[in-house]
């Protein structure tokens, strides 16, 4: 049975490629991956199968891209966020419509999370202009100290099925409001909140190679060579607890 009109138009209105460099583009082998809805195992659309060597091009762009966003004055970066956030609620319903076809929770729960999945771009829009350094007198008196904060450097994303906008804009939020440029791998199930918001922070005037995002059936086959990357400076994974021991346990070699 297909999906009713109004919720395929929703689902169309989503760009299915890899995001890359500030450019949407298809898989560079070509394949795609089945999102299907969980309430009857229809499928709902395809979206790129992005394969290591996206991966690695991601990571490419978020790297090439990190000392100018770095750069970036903090009153632009929280007003990319801001403006983010306006339209993550003046669009509440039409995610909260894409989260519960692709993700199977009730429309009310998808209504609640995007509400507070837009809170913490509020949030980190109006903290990445507080980000503060430290003055203080050594314990000898001799000297001053001065400690000043700058961006860790690209991160590497690893959102869950089951809370994809919210654990998204978690991760999104902070990097952004720090200059950080990052690297998102979506839960192969729920792929569309994510492609949705980035389509949403690319309106927003998010400079391209600041996000990129790599759709794909193989986590580990397209993450585990950013994670051995010494170009990667911090990791941020939602998911389970033996997933996340393996992932403690690659990036402590870097």
């Amino acid at each position: 049975m297909s999906i009713a009109t109004s919720e395929q138009s929703v689902v169309d209105s989503v760009n299915k490629q890899l995001f890359i460099g500030g450019e949407w583009r298809d898989a560079s082998g070509g394949d795609t991956l089945a999102v299907e809805d969980p309430s009857t195992g229809d499928p709902l659309c395809e979206v790129a199968d992005g394969t290591p060597d996206d991966a690695v091009a991601a990571l490419d762009e978020a790297s090439g891209m990190q000392d100018e966003w770095g750069k970036t004055a903090p009153r632009e970066r929280g007003e990319i966020l801001r403006r983010a956030f306006e339209k993550i609620v003046e669009r509440t319903d039409e995610l909260a419509l894409l989260m519960t076809l692709e993700m199977g929770k009730a429309l009310a729960e998808s209504k609640a999370e995007i509400t507070y999945a837009a809170e913490f771009f509020r949030w980190f829009s109006e903290e990445a202009v507080r980000i503060e350094g430290r003055y203080a007198i050594p314990p000898a008196g001799t000297g001053r100290m001065l400690t000043m904060k700058q961006p860790v450097g690209p991160c590497l994303f690893i959102t869950p099925w089951n809370f994809p906008m919210a654990m998204g804009t978690r991760k999104i939020g902070p990097a952004i409001a720090a200059g950080c440029t990052m690297v998102i791998k979506p839960a192969q199930q729920t792929p569309l909140s994510m492609l949705a918001l980035t389509g949403i922070l690319e309106e927003s005037g998010l400079p391209g190679g600041v996000l990129n995002v790599v759709t794909s059936s193989s986590s580990g086959g397209t993450m585990g060579p950013l994670i051995s990357d010494s170009r990667a400076r911090k990791l941020s994974f939602t998911g389970s607890t033996e997933v996340g021991r393996k992932l403690i346990e690659q990036s402590a070699e870097q």
